[in-house]
């Protein structure tokens, strides 16, 4: 059986938050057409998920099998590692801006010129490691916006625990939450080895004590994509089903 494939194409908006222009990838689906609505999911680390995740490859083969709904992928990729931890470390120097540039300037892009979903539940959220942080902090300050978020292995502070203890409105948010049992001595960014497992199972535990839509897993492994490739063949038809 031939699988239709989608096309790939570039986009660039310039963000008056981060005043710079960011360029993205944006996947449209074989079938795209202006008469149908789609979902929109938007990945941080863009290019990381487009070549190493091959995510755009795995929703053509859904597609096909009709396994999940139609859906608009957008990856942001960053420039660098140093690019990377400003935008999307919960400490990070543009991290504010960062998240309003997802909230206030590319939705009302995509929204614009796509024929999206305009409510939380058309709009997910993915990241790995400091990807997942910034997704997940998008999500709680603008839950209206993002009703689903995908999780794969973030990095989580007292900060990210705060904001989750505080947050007032779980039954918004659908959250699917993976972490591996080798991740405990993960090198991070910044030089540091950093112990990614124990803080994750207190964010799983929170989120069952405020009552979140939540799957959680541990999977056998460490912090790479070996392990979160794979994983997006089960988070796509269960976030998108």
């Amino acid at each position: 059986m031939t699988v239709n494939r989608g096309t790939v194409n570039e986009l660039n908006l310039f963000s008056k938050e981060l005043n710079e222009e960011i360029k993205m990838l944006v996947y449209l689906p074989a079938t795209f057409s202006p008469l149908y609505k789609y979902s929109i999911l938007i990945a941080q680390d863009g290019k990381d998920y487009f070549q190493l995740g091959r995510i755009p490859r795995l929703a053509d083969d859904f597609l096909n099998n009709k396994e999940i709904e139609n859906m608009i992928i957008v990856g942001v990729p960053y420039k660098d590692v140093e690019d990377r931890r400003r935008k999307y470390h919960p400490h990070g120097e543009e991290n504010d801006a960062y998240i309003r540039f997802l909230a206030h300037e590319l939705v009302p892009y995509l929204d614009e010129h796509y024929p999206t979903y305009h409510m939380g539940m058309g709009r997910a959220l993915i990241g790995d490691s400091l990807g997942a942080t910034v997704s997940l902090m998008t999500a709680l300050k603008y839950p209206n916006t993002f009703g689903k978020v995908i999780l794969q292995s973030p990095l989580v502070n007292e900060k990210v625990l705060n904001e989750v203890e505080n947050f007032a409105h779980p039954h918004l948010l659908n959250i699917y939450h993976v972490i591996g049992t080798k991740e405990t001595e993960v090198k991070t960014t910044d030089g540091k080895v950093k112990d990614f497992l124990t803080p994750n199972r207190q964010l799983h535990e929170l989120f069952n004590e405020k009552k979140f839509t939540t799957f959680y897993e541990e999977f056998e492994g460490d912090h790479t994509w070996k392990h979160w490739q794979p994983d997006l063949k089960r988070a796509l038809p269960m976030m998108f089903g």
